[in-house]
């Protein structure tokens, strides 16, 4: 059984997380280079079966693509290239960073942790991660 992977894409650093192999529990992986993403990848995969990426797919409020949807149209594209088999699933994360940062202020971490923004991006991933298991969870039902 594999697992899903989570990705926080950005410009300059990419957050991770993923699911246990029942799919049920959000883990935090951390951050990348987004320029290293697909060696990362290639390596990733041969400890861990990936059954599926999840990417978070930024709108907003009006319901508009943000900006840097042009970047992961893009690399979409690339990693479906390069990893044909594995499905990408896009998914709105509209709210993750303000949440994430909610979260950082609530486990009490000190205003410079705070301004750590790989931290963001990694919570942003496990959030995203989250609410993806529970959504697939929920539609089962």
């Amino acid at each position: 059984m594999g697992r899903i992977l989570a990705i926080d894409y950005g410009e300059k650093r990419t957050g991770l997380a993923v699911s246990d192999p029942m799919k049920i529990i959000a883990n935090n992986i951390g951050t990348i280079k987004t320029a290293e993403i697909f060696d990362w990848f290639k390596m990733y995969q041969i400890k861990e079966k990936i059954d599926e990426i999840v990417i978070g797919y930024p709108k907003r409020l009006n319901n508009i693509h943000s900006d840097i949807c042009v970047s992961i149209d893009k690399f979409i594209a690339d990693f479906s290239e390069q990893f044909p088999s594995i499905p990408v699933i896009l998914y709105d994360e509209r709210f993750t960073s303000k949440i994430a940062f909610r979260v950082m202020i609530d486990a009490g971490l000190k205003k410079k942790s705070r301004q750590n923004k790989a931290l963001i991006d990694s919570i942003s991933a496990t959030l995203i991660l989250e609410e993806y298991l529970n959504f697939v969870k929920n539609k089962q039902k």
